[in-house]
């Protein structure tokens, strides 16, 4: 049994996803440090200025423009320049952060194209829509702000409390003590935070999943005359996504204005003390002055880190919800094709596979032989489709093997593996293309003549012409525009065109008439002619001449033959074969 990989740290994803643009933000990081040294710098001008004006009034003499000319212009200067680092600074951090989150969205949709489909259909469309889009965009926050704004307004004020302490190690740290205080009430404040924030995921994460299946079932929802049922339920999932924010807030509120009122407030020790050090003659006027004017130039950098520390907490879990899929185990394969399959014969060997901790598969052996046409039946339940997902490698078993022409498929390359398999299943899913584009999907090289005679093979040229635009009518999102039969018909067309050795049918013509059903089996025969073929049918009597009938039982193989043969000796596809009939004569 293979280790378990350790869970990486949120760090080490933060400097992976800043490390995709490492010499922008190391500029932008430099930039950060030349905008908080530069807007501290005026301070220190400042207390120049009234130093100098203090030497002056003490021994007499008037002061003249000229005596902080200079310091003034540096001021200024000073100044701009902290505007001008700072607009760099962002501007270098943005320009590469966004970037970056395009490069993390590549990455997710790259991992999910890598991993068992079941572990992609483990979590709905909305959860994805809300991982790729809105958990991957606060991401925004900690490389662009966080990273060149923490690390820079961390280290300056360090060194200014440095120079600080130069002039009196006492009166800076007497100066300090509203930190300590200031963050035990940001700890107050954080108290819960955790809980807090993964309740407001899981309710925002209810609302988009609440909000897609309402605008997909919108149709079913006015069919039947649920709407109010419908609505209130996602007027709840958005009170609720409201309410938990609010609520998380409320109970922040006092202690997060109180954080912020005393943190950065310097003077709240430096001025009594050190108004008594002074009347004591322990510090000099002019020091003094020099700590007060120093100890307001902290104040704007302990504001700005004070601003991202709720983004600090939380940098964890938004992170998390990102790299959680990235961290998803794939399907293993070799990069390269080391030994090259004879044939199609397809043969599962003692293969068990379950969902979770349930075992669906209960040790599988099934030959399929090349250029057959084959088909699996049984109850629903069964595993049939499972046996033809694992067969399209889109999962890996757990125990056993599957091998195409002699070699196990996990020693193929996933993309050469792929070459070999048509697969089309009940739940077909067409782009918001045209049809002619979604056809010849199946083989981009393919020209307009071969994507229709394509169609026309399947039984879809004829309802493809009645409608406005040909084949250049755009399907809508997931083929919302077409019938569930015409959507299936195009699949079919689809699948046909790649041309692969290998064709998988997992109840494909589930939502068509008979009539067309009719039409798309005897195409398909055409079609196959010397490839293999896998069916699983609801309608028997589309697989009755089929080479081999497997029939799938409670996840094993209970009998295998022809139509003849199964008659004779599987009680079990007797009972399905009179069901089907009797249904079949009824109707």
């Amino acid at each position: 049994m293979s280790q378990k990989k350790k869970k990486r740290s949120t760090l080490s994803w933060v400097a992976e996803f800043a490390g995709q643009k490492k010499p922008n933000y190391i500029l932008s990081v430099i930039f950060a440090f030349g905008k908080v040294l530069c807007g501290i710098m005026p301070y220190i001008y400042l207390a120049d200025i009234v130093k100098k004006l203090i030497e002056l009034n003490e021994v007499g003499a008037k002061p003249t423009m000229s005596d902080v000319s200079k310091d003034m212009i540096f001021m200024a200067v000073f100044w701009v320049l902290c505007r001008v680092c700072h607009s760099i600074s962002t501007t270098l951090s943005h320009a590469a952060t966004f970037e970056v989150l395009a490069n993390i969205r590549r990455q997710l949709t790259v991992k999910l194209s890598k991993i068992p489909l079941g572990s992609v259909l483990s979590q709905s469309s909305g959860t994805y829509k809300n991982i790729i889009c809105e958990r991957v965009d606060s991401i925004e926050t900690t490389l662009a702000h966080i990273v060149p704004e923490v690390v820079s307004n961390t280290f300056v004020p360090i060194a200014l409390i440095i120079y600080m302490m130069t002039i009196s190690v006492k009166l800076t740290l007497i100066s300090l003590v509203c930190v300590p205080v200031g963050m035990v009430f940001f700890a107050l404040m954080m108290r819960g935070s955790g809980e807090s924030y993964n309740n407001t995921i899981v309710k925002t994460k209810k609302l988009n999943d609440t909000a897609v299946e309402y605008i997909n079932g919108i149709e079913v929802i006015k069919a039947f005359g649920k709407s109010k049922t419908s609505y209130d339920k996602f007027v709840t999932a958005a009170k609720e996504g409201a309410d938990c924010f609010i609520e998380w807030m409320r109970r922040c509120n006092l202690w997060q204005n109180l954080a912020l009122l005393l943190m950065p407030f310097f003077l709240l020790g430096l001025l009594p003390f050190g108004a008594k050090a002074y009347m004591d003659g322990n510090i000099s006027g002019n020091d003094l002055l020099m700590l007060i004017i120093l100890s307001l130039g902290l104040v704007s950098p302990f504001l700005t880190i004070s601003s991202y520390w709720d983004g600090i907490t939380k940098m964890g879990t938004i992170i998390g919800e990102a790299t959680e899929i990235l961290e998803r185990e794939e399907l293993v394969r070799p990069d390269k094709l080391t030994e090259k399959p004879n044939g199609t014969d397809i043969v599962l060997k003692d293969v068990r596979f379950g969902y979770k901790e349930k075992e669906i598969l209960h040790g599988i052996d099934l030959e399929i032989k090349q250029g057959t046409v084959n088909a699996l039946v049984g109850p629903s339940g069964s595993g049939k489709s499972t046996i033809a997902k694992l067969i399209a490698s889109f999962w890996d078993v757990d125990k056993g093997s599957i091998s195409i022409g002699g070699v196990d498929i996990r020693k193929i390359p996933l993309e050469e593996y792929n070459k070999n398999i048509a697969y089309v299943s009940q739940d077909n899913y067409l782009f918001d293309e045209t049809i002619m584009d979604n056809i010849r999907m199946g083989d981009p090289n393919a020209s307009d003549e071969q994507v229709i005679n394509a169609a026309k093979a399947c039984g879809c040229h004829d309802f493809i012409m009645q409608l406005e635009k040909g084949y250049d009518t755009v399907v809508g999102g997931a083929g919302g525009h077409l019938s569930g039969g015409e959507r299936q018909r195009i699949s079919i067309a689809r699948a046909m065109l790649k041309n692969a050795p290998i064709i998988i049918l997992d109840e494909a013509t589930a939502y068509t008439d008979p009539e067309n059903e009719a039409l798309v089996q005897s195409s398909v025969a055409r079609l196959v002619s010397g490839k293999t073929l896998l069916v699983i049918a609801h309608r028997l009597s589309t697989i009755a001449s089929a080479d081999k009938i497997i029939v799938i039982n409670d996840g094993e193989v209970q009998a295998e033959g022809t139509q003849q043969e199964l008659l004779g000796k599987s009680a079990l596809y007797r009972q399905m074969w009179d069901a089907h009939i009797s249904v079949k004569e009824g109707a």
